[in-house]
């Protein structure tokens, strides 16, 4: 049994190039929190949401998955219609915002240049996203956001890539684990106003994954 645990040390520097991005912000902004971002939620979750890595005024700035960020305000409102989330969502690691039955993570958990982590970040990143994966004992779904994450979701059960192609609503029984994943174009800005994610499209999938989570 891996040793590694589900959340990387604030200030990890397995990854030269991210450290040196995040002194970097430190420098420029002391007052964000420049670290390695741990994931948020329910321990109890059924439902794991893996994003790519922490935005640089987003996560990295907050602290929190998916806070700060425009991405944030349709997963978690997404996930707050669905049932997963209580409170009010307001791009505030201190807002009383929590989520129930689900947890949010990255699969790179420092936030890369130009979000855009090299496959060498991915892999060092990785055994915090497997032994993230493998403490959620009532864990049913993954919902991977993005290529990336769908494919880090994958190694980490030891499945190639080729073996379940990334495509939007695409469904994998995961090896060994009786978890399904399910993939979703990211829900970034960027994918929302060229329309590749519509916001029916993303609850849709966020829809199904609570229908895989609700199964005994």
């Amino acid at each position: 049994m891996s040793s590694t645990p589900p959340e990387a040390p604030k200030h990890c520097r397995l990854c030269p190039r991210l450290a040196a991005y995040r002194d970097a912000n430190a420098a420029a902004h002391p007052l964000w929190f420049n670290g390695a971002a741990p994931s948020f939620g329910d321990v109890n979750a059924r439902l794991l949401v893996v994003g790519l890595a922490p935005g640089r005024t987003g996560a990295n700035r907050t602290g929190r998955p998916f806070t700060g960020d425009y991405a944030g305000e349709l997963l978690y409102d997404t996930l707050k219609a669905k049932g997963f989330a209580q409170g009010q969502y307001q791009g505030d690691p201190n807002d009383g915002f929590t989520l129930v039955g689900a947890m949010v993570t990255n699969a790179v958990r420092c936030a890369p240049p130009e979000n855009k982590p090299t496959p060498g970040e991915i892999a060092a990143c990785r055994p915090f996203l497997t032994a993230r994966i493998a403490a959620l004992a009532k864990l049913k779904v993954i919902l991977a956001l993005g290529a990336i994450a769908h494919e880090s979701v994958l190694r980490a059960h030891a499945m190639k890539p080729s073996e379940a192609k990334f495509g939007h609503g695409q469904e994998v029984k995961l090896f060994n684990s009786g978890v399904t994943l399910i993939s979703s174009y990211h829900c970034s800005r960027y994918n929302t106003q060229t329309r590749r994610l519509t916001a029916e499209m993303f609850e849709a999938v966020v829809a199904r994954a609570k229908q895989i989570a609700a199964r005994a």
